[in-house]
Parts: structure tokens; sequence; C-alpha cells
């Protein structure tokens, strides 16, 4: 528990957030109405251009989503024995709550974050081992879990439309598993010495990201690290390696990170969904052209994620074990 960074961070520093506001808003309202087919193609060209992209109008409530933000910011800010029960540095603990990364021990710089991550299916058996405290996180929590995992098969069914997949292609096996993970970020003393959450590529199939209303999310993207601005009641998508994989890298998963700020501290909510441990990841057939070959083999989930696990989430490295050469 004292590895906490919300329990000992002291003074202030500087830094500076890049900003853009290039990135593509997809305003999910109109998917609902004669626009579909345009909405289907807009978030496939974001998902090919950028690999983020922003939605509104999504249908999550915004009464539920500032409920859950407080009461994820109610978590951390619990004195330590109230969060001890869920502290953990023990990786095969479902829901726990830890500092920095996976590989406290042995990293050379410690990031700025604490971290509490837990799965959110199936519902019933999970919500029994979320924090007790908050005494309303449960409620709340899979209130908002559920919403959350109906806008990502929202969007993952207009993917599949704008790839030419069908209907239902993500249903069943290859969305079934949902995980949420929460970052705290305290005001960190010298925002140049560290990061929030150093550079990676999600490991899953799609995330739906919540960043709340401060700058720290970046994406690199032409050679250079740029800034998602946080806009008011938007949730960041980012395309996952699976996806990458299933469309036989028509779709590429962006790198990104989480750089930190010296004035206020930030919290975000990453709900992510993931394809069941079982299920077996191949890309699809009919995204293979006439001129290309399978790039990937075919493998169980569970396989992907302890190579992405060994490799400290590589973005070089972790595709390496699964792809195939010509």
């Amino acid at each position: 528990m004292e590895k906490l960074v919300s329990s000992w961070f002291t003074r202030p520093g500087n830094h500076v957030i890049p900003r853009c506001n290039t990135i593509l808003v997809v305003d999910l309202s109109k998917a609902l109405a004669h626009d579909r087919i345009a909405i289907a193609q807009q978030i496939l060209k974001a998902s090919q251009e950028f690999r983020f992209f922003q939605v509104v109008n999504h249908g999550v409530p915004e009464n539920l989503v500032t409920d859950t933000m407080n009461v994820f910011k109610e978590f951390f800010e619990l004195p330590a024995e109230d969060k001890v029960s869920v502290y953990s540095n023990n990786l095969k603990r479902p829901c726990r709550l830890y500092t920095s990364s996976s590989n406290y021990d042995h990293e050379n710089v410690h990031l700025w974050r604490d971290n509490l991550r837990h799965p959110c299916h199936p519902l019933e058996d999970c919500i029994k081992i979320w924090p007790q405290k908050p005494t309303r996180y449960r409620e709340i929590v899979a209130t908002y879990s559920i919403e959350a995992k109906k806008l990502g098969l929202r969007i993952l069914e207009l993917l599949s439309e704008g790839l030419g997949l069908g209907s239902g292609f993500f249903g069943d096996k290859l969305s079934e598993s949902s995980l949420l993970s929460v970052n705290h970020y305290p005001p960190c003393p010298d925002p140049s010495l560290t990061l929030g959450v150093s550079r990676h590529c999600d490991p899953n199939l799609l995330t739906i990201l919540h960043q709340g209303d401060e700058y720290g999310l970046q994406v690199f993207k032409d050679g250079e690290w740029i800034g998602v601005e946080p806009l008011h009641n938007a949730f960041v998508v980012n395309i996952g390696h699976q996806l990458q994989i299933i469309s036989n890298n028509k779709l590429k998963s962006a790198e990104h990170r989480a750089v930190t700020n010296s004035r206020v501290a930030r919290t975000t909510a990453a709900f992510f969904i993931n394809p069941s441990d079982d299920c077996v990841i191949e890309p699809d057939k009919s995204l293979i052209d006439t001129n290309e070959s399978p790039a990937y083999r075919p493998f169980q989930f569970k396989e992907f994620l302890l190579n992405y696990s060994s490799l400290m989430g590589n973005p070089e490295k972790c595709l390496e074990p699964f792809e195939l050469h010509a």
C-alpha cells in the first residue's frame, strides 16, 4: 500500500500537454436514421487513418457517466485502510489495485498512476469481488458496465458493416468478455521525468475510454505524439490488436500513452471488450484480398494475452509470434 502514488505525492511541477482537435468525432445518433451507412463508413475511415476516434450522442446517460466517474474518484480518495483489501501485487488476482505496472519491482522508471482493474463478465459473478467502498460502487459501476458494453457492441456492429462482414460478426465469443481499468493520476512533481502510462497498443478487440476533462491521452501518428482533446460527454474509441488481426491489417492498433500534469489529479476509465479466452482469432477470409495471404496464424486469445504480458505490451514485438511470413 505504501507504493500508491496517491498516498505520497507532494509538490507540483510544470508540463505542457500538446493538443489536437483533428481526431474525428462521430455523432452516433445519426446511425439510428438514414445516415447509418455513412456513419459506418466514417467509423471505418477513422479506424484506418487515426485508429482512434471520439463518439458523441452515444446513448450512455450523462448522469450515469458523471456518477460513475465520481465514484471512481471517491474510491481513490478513500483512506488507505479502506483500500487495503483490494490492493495486491498478485497478477492472478482478478480485482486488484496496484501502482505503476505489473512489473513494478523490475522497472527502471515507475509510472505515475494507481490502477484499479476488474472483470465485468459475467456480471453477476464479478460484482461480488469488486470494491465494497464507496458503498454505491457496485451498483453504479454495474449499470455503467452494461451501458458501456452496449455502446461497444454498437460500434463493432457499425465497423462490421463498414468492413462488409455483415450483421452480428463480432457477437458471441469474439466480444464475450469485458474488463474495466481505472487509472488515477495525481498531480506529478515533475511530469518530464515519467509518464502516467507508457506507450502501448491495446491487446483486446475494442476500447471505450472516458478520459475525463483534463488532457493526458496522446496518440502516436505520423511520427509524433498528439494530444486527444477531451470533449464533454464523449468517449474515445480505439482499435485493439484483435481487430487488426481479424481485418488482416486493414485496421491497425494505434500506439498511445498518458502523460501527467502538475496541476490537478486526473481519473480515466477504460472499458475493454475482449474475446473469450478460448476464442480462436485469425484473419477473416473475406477480408483477405486475392493477391494477398493471411498475415497471422490462428491462435486462442489466451495465448495472445500470455505473450502480451510477457513482453509488457511492447508494441514492436507483441504481434511477432503470430505473424505469418511469405
